[in-house]
C-alpha cells in the first residue's frame, strides 16, 4: 500500500515535523512556505529544480509542492514551464498560473507508477473596473485553469488507461446553496469538468471523516460533506465548519484509493486544514 497525505500547512513550521512521523510515502502541500533549514537533509520537496520557469518568475511562497517521505517510492518532478505553443519535453508540464499546482510521477516499490497532483485554488478577485461586492473574490477560475493543466496527462477518451491522483485545497465548498459566501453554481462547474475528464471525486467524505452537527447553512441535511478548515474567528479544529479539500482519482484506477479526513479535533495536526489521508491499494 502506498500512502500519499493532502495537506494545506499554512507556512507554518510544526507541520513539517508532523509529517515526519506518519510514516507516509508522499505528502502533496499546499500553502508550502519555506521549508526549515534543519530539515532539508531529511525531506525531498524538489523546491531547487532546475529551470523551473514559474520558480524563477516570483516568490511567492503558497507553492504547492510534492514531498517524498520514504523510499518505498521513487518521485520524478515535472518541471513547471510557461505556457507555450510548441511541445513540453517528457519531463515538463506547462502550468497556466502562479501557485497553483505541482506535479510528479510517483513510482512505488511494489505498484504500478501514477501521476500525483497538488492543487491550490487561490483567491482571485474581480477586475478593479467592476463594481463588486464579492468581498472572499471567486476560487473557481483558478481551479479551472488547475484542471485545464492536469488535461494534458490525459490522452484517451478510455479514462481507465490513467493513473492520476489530485488532491489539495480547493477553497470550493461541495453542494453549498450559500450564495453569501460562495459562488455554488460556478463551484459545481469544477466537480462537472473534472468528472468530464474521468476524473473521479473521492473524498473524503462521511463517513471517512467527522461531519460537522449540525449541518452547516447553506448544505442538504443529507450532506457528506467534512470539514477540512476552521477560519481564524473559529480559532480551532472543534468550530471547523466547511470542507475545503477535496481528493479525485482517475475513473478506473479510483478504485484502488480509499480516503480519510483526519478532522477529529485530537488527530487534526497544526493547521488551520486538517490532514487528508490517502491510501492506494
Amino acid at each position: 500500500m502506498t500512502t500519499v497525505v493532502s495537506w494545506n500547512i499554512a507556512r507554518r513550521r510544526a507541520p513539517w515535523d508532523e509529517l515526519l512521523e506518519m510514516n507516509a510515502d508522499v505528502a502533496l502541500i499546499q500553502e508550502a512556505g519555506k521549508v526549515p533549514p534543519d530539515l532539508r537533509t531529511r525531506l525531498d520537496t524538489g523546491t531547487k529544480t532546475t529551470g523551473d520557469q514559474w520558480s524563477d518568475l516570483d516568490d511567492f511562497d503558497r507553492w504547492p509542492i510534492i514531498v517524498k517521505l520514504s523510499d518505498r517510492v521513487m518521485v520524478e518532478r515535472f518541471r513547471r514551464v510557461l505556457p507555450q505553443y510548441k511541445a513540453t519535453g517528457p519531463d515538463e508540464m506547462v502550468v497556466s498560473d502562479i501557485g497553483t499546482i505541482a506535479a510528479a510521477r510517483v513510482i512505488p516499490r511494489d505498484q504500478e507508477p501514477f501521476i500525483a497532483v497538488s492543487m491550490y485554488a487561490r483567491w482571485l478577485r474581480p477586475h478593479a473596473s467592476v463594481d463588486s461586492k464579492w468581498w472572499a473574490g471567486y476560487s473557481d477560475a483558478s481551479t479551472h485553469r488547475i484542471i485545464s493543466d492536469i488535461s494534458a496527462f490525459i490522452g484517451d477518451l478510455d479514462s481507465s488507461t490513467h493513473r492520476i491522483l489530485a488532491a489539495g485545497d480547493l477553497n470550493t465548498v461541495f453542494g453549498s446553496k450559500d450564495t453569501k459566501l460562495v459562488l455554488p453554481d460556478r463551484d459545481r462547474t469544477v466537480f462537472e469538468r473534472m468528472d468530464a475528464l474521468g476524473l473521479e471525486f473521492v473524498g473524503p467524505r462521511y463517513p471517512d471523516g467527522r461531519r460537522t452537527d449540525p449541518i452547516p447553512y447553506g448544505l442538504p441535511e443529507d450532506t457528506k460533506n467534512t470539514p477540512t478548515y476552521y477560519a481564524p474567528r473559529a480559532r480551532m479544529p472543534e468550530n471547523a465548519v466547511n470542507q475545503l479539500d477535496y481528493v479525485f482519482a482517475s475513473r478506473g484506477f479510483h478504485h484502488s484509493v480509499r480516503t480519510q479526513a483526519m478532522n477529529e479535533p485530537d488527530e487534526w495536526g497544526s493547521s488551520d486544514h486538517c490532514r487528508i489521508l490517502i491510501e492506494i491499494d
